[in-house]
């Protein structure tokens, strides 16, 4: 295949490449079939799994990619002082983005019929335990913010003790990870603020009357009604 052949999108991830792997090699390490890897690498239009698949195995995340991509830096590189020549090198050094807060989070133990196993976060809004480096694709998101995985419930997609960023203003698509506010345990509030339950599952479904979630670990399919919702917002990415 031509290098003029190869999509935009292609050409992008091959800045991530590890270097001990050829491109296929890639691709079988992290799991992403011949048919999959060939459309993308014609036609872009990869899906988020599967550019996760290979981002993980090249040490990476979907929220640096996605930012690498707008600001035209390279991976682990100060994209501030590019280098002469880098690809989409820009003229000027943007102004600083505003940190990104990170809330407060801990177990709110299970949800729904007791033994459900599907297990429940408490966020604080209110307590902004720190302050961190905002990802770029969140620049015109103000109420954008991070919180602490707790648990293993979503293991392996997220670990106990990562940190994900979450955008209020972006819309969820199925197959998006989110945190899904709830009515439910939100009216409650400590010295430090108010409290919400929260569900950090996969998007599954939405119709009229309920959201369908998928939790990993167990592996489990559940739905909650729409009455119980407050908000749905999408998990843009872990940060690293």
């Amino acid at each position: 295949m031509a290098a003029g052949e190869e999509s935009e999108i292609y050409e992008d991830l091959m800045r991530f490449k590890p270097h001990d792997l050829t491109p296929n090699a890639w691709a079988v390490q992290a799991g992403v079939s011949r048919t999959v890897w060939a459309d993308m690498r014609r036609h872009g239009n990869p899906s988020r799994r599967t550019l996760e698949k290979l981002l993980v195995v090249a040490g990476s995340s979907l929220a640096e990619f996605e930012a690498l991509r707008v600001s035209g830096g390279e991976p682990g590189r100060d994209n501030a002082r590019p280098a002469v020549g880098d690809r989409g090198a820009p003229a000027w050094t943007a102004a600083r983005l505003p940190p990104l807060p990170l809330v407060g989070s801990g177990s709110a133990g299970e949800w729904g019929d007791p033994a459900s196993r599907i297990d429940a976060t408490e966020l604080r809004p209110g307590e902004v335990v720190d302050r961190i480096q905002r990802p770029i694709t969140l620049a015109n998101d103000p109420a954008a913010y991070a919180l602490t995985i707790v648990g293993n419930s979503m293991w392996p997609r997220f670990r106990a003790g990562r940190r994900i960023a979450v955008s209020p203003g972006a819309a969820a698509a199925i197959g998006d990870d989110v945190v899904v506010k709830l009515k439910s345990g939100s009216s409650r509030s400590d010295a430090r603020g108010g409290v919400t339950s929260a569900l950090i599952k996969e998007l599954v479904r939405t119709t009229a009357s309920a959201v369908d979630l998928r939790q990993f670990n167990p592996d489990v399919i559940f739905s909650v009604p729409r009455a119980e919702i407050l908000t749905i917002e999408k998990v843009v990415g872990e940060l690293l």
